[in-house]
């Protein structure tokens, strides 16, 4: 599902709601969540799952139409670590 199927679902199931105001609210949404994770945080939702950050080193790296070497900075990368009710749901 890509965002704007997410907000044409939301304005279906909630009429009372236009597409702008949808859009709107899937926008703050993800923006408190990037926000958070920018922060060095944590966003949990419960029955879903956890979204955090880790620590990746520097490395080096190849390049694969040359071959030749490059250095990969550190950085930190988004996780995801599904919930219980997820996992349980997915393997069912």
């Amino acid at each position: 599902m890509i965002r704007s199927e997410l907000v044409q679902r939301l304005v279906d199931e909630n009429p009372g709601l236009s597409a702008r105001e949808v859009e709107k609210i899937v926008s703050v949404f993800f923006d408190e969540i990037v926000a958070r994770l920018t922060e060095d945080g944590r966003v949990e939702l419960r029955g879903f799952g956890a979204f955090s950050t880790r620590a990746r080193d520097g490395r080096t790296g190849r390049n694969p139409r040359t071959g030749e070497t490059v250095d990969v900075a550190a950085k930190r990368v988004p996780y995801f670590k599904p919930g219980k009710e997820m996992r349980v749901r997915l393997n069912v």
